[in-house]
């Protein structure tokens, strides 16, 4: 068949978990909305903080605002619809709203990995070249490298979506998984994938690979200047500074890199397994960040604390204006 925007189908349709039974899409739904209020609410809280507490105002807490707005926009872009499948029965998304969802899902991901090797070009120099830091990454550097992580990531995306909008898309239109993604869109192609698939699997080793090589490398050299330390409490306040970061690295990469080298080496999984892990891999983090930046970055621990008793005063003034 020639290419073409010869498509007969005019909407798609997310299954969601294939395999699961009917009795618990009521729990899987709210367990996903859960995990969305709790996304949100803490991605939410750490924007908030950042705006009332100017001594936040620093580098590493900008990475950290860019890194809040990317989870949030991620989760807005693919949990509601989910959700929406489950609770309203509504599992179809029209063929350009799903391309679009597409485009955003891949965006969104390669900002997050720009972001992540932002992070770690922070600690790096904060460790490693302490006493250059503050000149090579000021506030004003951290804005301009965190718009062109956000403008950048826009051309592998936009590439991946003028590629596969006019294959012709003339047989099954059900898309086995929760969201739109390439593999998942390009699969129902009446068309020979692979030179569209090669090229979206090169854009995403790079994306992924390219700002891991350089936290793998920033982390050795980290660890390396810290053994160099004499002092014990030296060693383990510079470790601490970078824990952070480190936890979340890991969370973004790790599961990421296992499902990759899984497939790779012959390991298998079912449609629903396989499903279960993007899902967490995609999701948890975002959830799961705030906590991680409340619990292990001090002047973010601070500042709320600040936040809980300055709410504390004001309530407590207010109800003794209301007894006077």
């Amino acid at each position: 068949m020639a290419e073409g925007n010869q498509s007969t189908v005019t909407e798609f349709i997310l299954t969601g978990f294939p395999g699961l039974h009917p009795e618990y899409q009521d729990l899987v739904s709210a367990i996903l909305f859960f995990v969305y209020f709790l996304t949100m609410a803490g991605n939410v809280t750490i924007l908030f903080l950042f705006a009332m507490d100017h001594s936040l105002h620093k580098p590493m807490y900008y990475i950290i605002l860019n890194l809040c707005t990317c989870d949030i926009l991620f989760s807005t872009t693919t949990l509601p619809k989910i959700i929406s499948k489950y609770w309203f029965h509504s599992g179809t998304i029209s063929f350009t709203a799903c391309f679009v969802q597409m485009f955003f899902v891949h965006y969104l991901g390669t900002v997050n990995s720009y972001i992540l090797f932002l992070m770690a070009l922070d600690r790096y120099l904060a460790v490693c070249h302490p006493l250059k830091y503050p000149i090579l990454l000021n506030n004003s550097t951290i804005l301009i490298l965190s718009i062109t992580a956000w403008v950048v990531a826009h051309a592998g995306s936009l590439m991946l979506v003028i590629r596969a909008y006019p294959l012709p898309y003339c047989a099954s239109n059900i898309i086995n998984h929760c969201y739109c993604d390439h593999i998942g869109i390009t699969i129902l192609a009446c068309t020979d994938r692979a030179p569209y698939g090669f090229p979206a699997f090169v854009f995403a080793m790079v994306m992924l690979l390219g700002p891991l090589a350089f936290i793998v490398f920033s982390y050795c050299c980290i660890i390396i200047a810290v053994l160099k330390i004499a002092n014990v409490q030296g060693r383990i306040k510079s470790l601490s500074t970078c824990s952070t970061q480190l936890i979340i690295i890991s969370l973004y990469y790790l599961p990421r890199c296992f499902v990759y080298l899984a497939s790779n080496v012959g390991i298998t999984f079912s449609a629903d397994m396989r499903i279960v892990i993007i899902m967490m891999y995609s999701l948890c983090p975002p959830m799961i960040n705030p906590l991680i930046y409340c619990l292990r970055a001090k002047h973010m621990r601070e500042s709320l604390r600040k936040q809980f008793k300055r709410r504390a005063v004001l309530k407590k003034a207010h109800v003794s204006a209301i007894s006077d």
